[in-house]
């Protein structure tokens, strides 16, 4: 969900799907990733102390080389670190999980080894002269709030958000289907795209117009059809079914509040 005290100080980025529905996502300030990167950057640091210390040896044996091997095992850790997690996680490191922001593509999907490879292999651009300037003026001119290596690979930083389930899911699980076995066994087999726009959808339903809400669901019902390779129940509505769908994906009740999750394809 966006506030407006969100959309005020940190602006939305806005993706039209193409059912012509709206997902807004509210964009993460320079202050906030300053923060993160901080943080990120101590853990680097101390993972560069880590790694020069087994290789003391060599920088004792070679001390003309110690200053030019920590650069670069400086940089190669901080690559892999980025790189590493934002593609394990969806786009997130440690700094960013704790300040809550996710790095997605453009287009509201999730990124992946391209996208995370591209945007901090630029960070050495990025970085001049010094704290990051040219990124942080590139992210300032930037009407997404882009630095250079989200320009290059078509991303940009959002904040998280954490929905609670909305009742109309829970009213869900009384449905027989949730009984059957082979039901849930094919929802379970939903890829983590398919599985994050069926919540996504039943997340954000109220916000849609009805028209936009009954085009959405109603090519929902059509790709679940093809997903669970089986027909919708003839009493139940598209929206109704994918709320059933949804209800099988929820965590055991008591821990019921998902984040919010990036668009999927």
């Amino acid at each position: 969900m966006t506030t407006a005290t969100d959309t005020l100080l940190d602006g939305t980025h806005t993706v039209l799907t193409p059912e012509y529905v709206e997902f807004r996502f509210t964009l993460a300030g320079l202050y906030s990733r300053f923060l993160a990167w901080l943080l990120d950057a101590l853990i680097v640091a101390t993972l560069t102390g880590g790694v020069l210390f087994f290789l003391s040896v060599v920088m004792v044996a070679f001390p003309g080389a110690g200053t030019a091997l920590g650069i670069v095992v400086y940089f190669l850790v901080d690559w892999g670190y980025a790189i590493t997690l934002e593609t394990a996680w969806s786009g997130q490191t440690v700094g960013k999980r704790v300040l809550g922001l996710r790095v997605i593509q453009e287009s509201g999907v999730r990124i992946g080894f391209y996208h995370a490879a591209l945007r901090n292999l630029a960070r050495v651009v990025d970085r001049l002269p010094l704290l990051y300037l040219v990124g942080g003026v590139s992210a300032l001119v930037s009407g997404s709030q882009q630095r250079l290596g989200d320009m290059l690979a078509g991303t940009i930083v959002v904040r998280e958000r954490r929905l609670k389930v909305p009742s109309a899911l829970g009213a869900t699980v009384e449905d027989g289907l949730l009984a059957d076995p082979l039901f849930v066994s094919r929802v379970k087999r939903l890829t983590t795209e398919e599985r994050e726009l069926v919540l996504t959808a039943a997340l954000r339903r109220e916000e849609l117009r009805m028209e936009a809400r009954l085009r959405l669901f109603s090519a929902l019902a059509a790709r679940l059809r093809d997903a669970l390779a089986m027909e919708k129940p003839d009493h139940l509505s598209d929206e109704k079914w994918a709320l059933l769908v949804a209800a099988a994906l929820l965590p055991p009740p008591g821990t019921r509040t998902l984040p919010t999750r990036v668009r999927a394809a």
